[in-house]
């Protein structure tokens, strides 16, 4: 007799004493010639008896070889910031996401509680502050994992290795229709769902008797890994040395724990669940829009309702939503209504310290008449949400193409020859300061800041002593802000993104360009000389070295608070240091 087919009857009898044979083998899912083989053993063996006639009950013996099998713990893995689900991600985690008025984890504690299995943690990271309540609801426990925002799950499931025993595994973004718990579980399973047609998921090849043989990132018409998974004691014990050798090796920052499963099968025994039409995964929000048709007129999510109004239309209308790589300061996402595609600005972490909103929406409204930006249709003063006409057939300023780079300094120039007015300044001193304020009671990651900053901070006096032409500056005129457009055989260019955009000296915007794109001395010289039609003055392009020095400061200081706030710029953030202390040295040499 096999322990999976004696664990599939007798936890059916614990949950009903009076269960029938033939009902026995519609839940336990197998033949009733099988089930009428395991309970002859059963009898035999004395793990089973029957009284009153034909009913069936556990022995006590029964009972103690069924318990080896209890299943101890559960892990729920919540630390994803659910990027497919945009916007409504925006506000709420995606396991926290309602489906018929149900969020889609607490469906997965409630199956878990009715198992009596409530030793649960939940692994979050992600707004990780509103899954607190789940503490007092049912009793979970929450571990953080600080780094979500820069790897895959397998650091999630790390985070909790000790907790690996006989478990089950879930995602919190799934929904399960009909529970697949059970408070007793023979061997490891992972939850399988049948996918027609091509799949970019975890497709799997099984023997007759369901161990699962192979693993492959994506496949046709196949079974895939889909949903909680169960792992014994034995699993456990092994794939927790995996786990453990794949987190602390090079170059799996990207990894899930289905990699490692995928690369270790060979020395572990895991087996298909099916659940085709049982367990899903919403991978959108027009999945779940057909999942759950509520969705169609009232998300409750403030960014789709913004989008709602400002074109007058239901929610169900605004259709195709793909996030964009997230920026440095903002979050975004294209979405189609009619014929025609928007790009929505949603402000990022932090950035209501940032950026003063009624300052760039005035802004705004100053340069959109005049072609300089994106086609705007919207902007909100105070959310800072921000809704512009997608511009198709564009690409970015590539710093390192010389004609590129002389196209936008000559489109800078010629903005900056405007002399465009707005009440609100750029002192990028203050801003220094202020950034530095925001760190709270941490201190810079910098040993010499305080000395980097004395230095930065001489150069004051030289700059304020300049004569200046001041009139609107962008402040953020790097490369990725200015768009080439193709117009039939010619391209315009279009600068986007003026959130700092401020009155300042219109040299900083050179000083800018150059720090983003990380040049070496001799770009900065050719950024400079493509700006200047007749040759840049000695004093000017000193002044220039100065900005670039101050400048460099102040993004560091920016990096250093987004940092405090688990936003990371890496390399970026670095070399924003680097600036000021080479450029002061520079500025020295020559003054």
């Amino acid at each position: 007799m096999k322990s999976e087919h004696y664990v599939a009857i007798c936890r059916q009898l614990v949950k009903n004493p009076h269960i029938t044979q033939r009902e026995l083998a519609t839940k336990g899912k197998l033949s009733l010639g099988l089930i009428n083989s395991v309970i002859k053993e059963s009898l035999f063996a004395g793990y089973l008896k029957k009284e009153e006639g034909r009913r069936l009950v556990l022995t006590k013996s029964g009972r103690a070889y069924l318990e080896q099998f209890r299943v101890k713990n559960a892990i729920i893995l919540a630390a994803g910031f659910g990027s497919r689900c945009i916007p409504l991600t925006y506000e709420t985690p995606k396991g926290l996401l309602e489906i018929h008025g149900q969020p889609m984890i607490e469906r997965q504690i409630q199956q878990l509680l009715e198992e009596n299995i409530s030793d649960i943690t939940i692994v979050v990271g992600y707004k990780k502050e509103q899954f607190d309540y789940l503490i007092d609801k049912y009793g979970v426990k929450l571990v953080f994992n600080p780094e979500y925002a820069v790897k895959n799950n397998l650091s999630s499931l790390y985070r909790v290795l000790s907790k690996l025993d006989s478990t089950y595994l879930l995602m919190s973004d799934h929904w399960i229709e009909e529970s697949i718990f059970n408070a007793y579980e023979a061997r490891s399973w992972s939850s399988c769902t049948y996918f027609y047609g091509q799949t970019n998921e975890w497709c799997i090849r099984a023997s007759q008797s369901g161990k699962i043989k192979s693993i492959n990132i994506g496949g046709l018409n196949a079974w895939a890994l889909l949903g909680p998974a169960y792992f014994s004691e034995n699993f456990s014990a092994k794939f927790s040395q995996y786990i453990d050798k794949y987190y602390n090796m090079p170059g799996t920052a990207d990894f899930y724990w289905e990699d490692v499963l995928m690369r270790e099968l060979d020395s572990l025994s895991i087996y298909k669940n099916r659940q085709t039409g049982n367990v899903f995964e919403i991978e959108n929000l027009e999945e779940l829009r057909l999942f759950d048709p509520s969705y169609d007129e009232a998300s409750k999510n403030k960014v789709l309702e913004t989008i709602s109004k400002v074109f007058g239309v239901p929610e169900n209308e605004i259709l195709d939503i793909v996030p964009i790589k997230m920026g440095m300061t903002n979050r975004s996402f294209t979405f189609s209504h009619g014929d025609s595609r928007y790009i929505m600005r949603i402000p990022g972490e932090g950035t209501g310290e940032l950026i003063d909103r009624e300052n760039e929406a005035a802004v705004y409204e100053l340069v959109a008449p005049l072609g300089l930006c994106d086609p705007l249709v919207y902007i909100d003063p105070k959310e800072g949400y921000k809704i512009t006409k997608l511009i198709e057939d564009v690409r970015v300023c590539d710093p390192l193409d010389t004609d590129d780079v002389k196209a936008c300094m000559n489109m800078l120039r010629e903005f900056h020859r405007k002399k465009l007015s707005v009440p609100h300044v750029f002192d990028p001193f203050e801003r220094i300061e202020f950034y530095e304020s925001l760190w709270g009671d941490n201190i810079s990651c910098f040993r010499d800041y305080e000395a980097t900053k004395e230095n930065i901070f001489k150069l004051k006096e030289y700059i304020d002593s300049m004569d200046k032409e001041w009139t609107l500056t962008h402040i953020d005129a790097v490369s990725d802000n200015f768009l080439f457009v193709s117009d039939g055989d010619t391209e315009q260019i279009r600068l986007i993104d003026w959130e700092y955009s401020s009155m300042q000296d219109p040299h900083v915007d050179i000083a800018m360009f150059a720090i983003y794109a990380m040049y070496d001395r001799e770009h900065v010289d050719a950024l400079i000389d493509s700006y200047f039609e007749g040759g840049c003055p000695d004093d000017v392009r000193l002044k220039i070295y100065a900005y670039i020095a101050v400048c460099g400061l102040l993004w560091s200081n920016w990096c250093e608070f987004k940092s405090h706030l688990g936003v990371e710029f890496g390399e970026y953030a670095l070399r924003q240091y680097r600036f000021a202390k080479d450029y002061y040295r520079i500025f020295n040499e020559m003054s």
